[in-house]
């Protein structure tokens, strides 16, 4: 893990001082890298969500590269809808401070759009192997639509309209433009 974090470092922060420290004495061995701002040539480093997600992309492919199994998908074609809770959430709610534990599921436009997206994607993925002449690609069409299926934003869609989920045919229908409730509407409720 030490091997795959100094060649994605040394990748995507040429020009940056850091420093790392492998933390391998708990159950999840990880690294810690902090990065100076500020380039030596002055320029400051600025990261956007592509960066974020290519970094990702990266340091998965630099831990293959050293025979450990990492992928670096996102969280839409995985199916999950988790929303972490911000720093200042988990100490007031260690602490007994937080008065209002509730927090609405993820939702809005782009989030929306990108759920639409993987969930269009998986269906052609569907309809494509279901119509394979192998049974192990019929098989495998089986195996997605349960996927797609048991994905937690499919769940917490289905759930916000109360209704559920009997195939992958049937989940398109959010890439129609049928979507949970955004956090405005939630909102506005109140």
């Amino acid at each position: 893990m030490l091997k795959a974090a100094r060649e994605f470092a040394a990748k995507e922060f040429a020009g940056h001082r850091y420093l790392m420290v492998l933390h391998d004495h708990q159950a999840n061995p990880h690294v810690h890298l902090s990065v100076r701002a500020t380039a030596r040539d002055g320029s400051r480093l600025n990261p956007r969500k592509t960066d974020l997600h290519r970094w990702r992309e990266t340091f998965a492919e630099k831990l293959r590269g050293w025979g450990v199994e990492a992928e670096a998908s996102r969280q839409s074609t995985r199916g999950e809808n988790r929303r972490f809770d911000e720093l200042w959430r988990v100490k007031a709610r260690s602490e007994g401070r937080l008065s209002n534990d509730s927090r609405p599921a993820k939702s809005g436009g782009r989030h929306m759009a990108s759920r639409a997206g993987a969930l269009q994607a998986w269906a052609n993925i569907t309809k494509a192997l279901q119509s394979s002449e192998h049974p192990e690609d019929r098989a495998l069409a089986r195996d997605i639509e349960g996927f797609v299926r048991g994905s937690a934003w499919l769940r917490d869609w289905a759930r916000s309209r109360g209704r559920q989920i009997t195939g992958l045919e049937q989940s398109t229908t959010v890439s129609r433009g049928e979507a949970p409730r955004s956090e405005r509407d939630v909102d506005i409720r109140r």
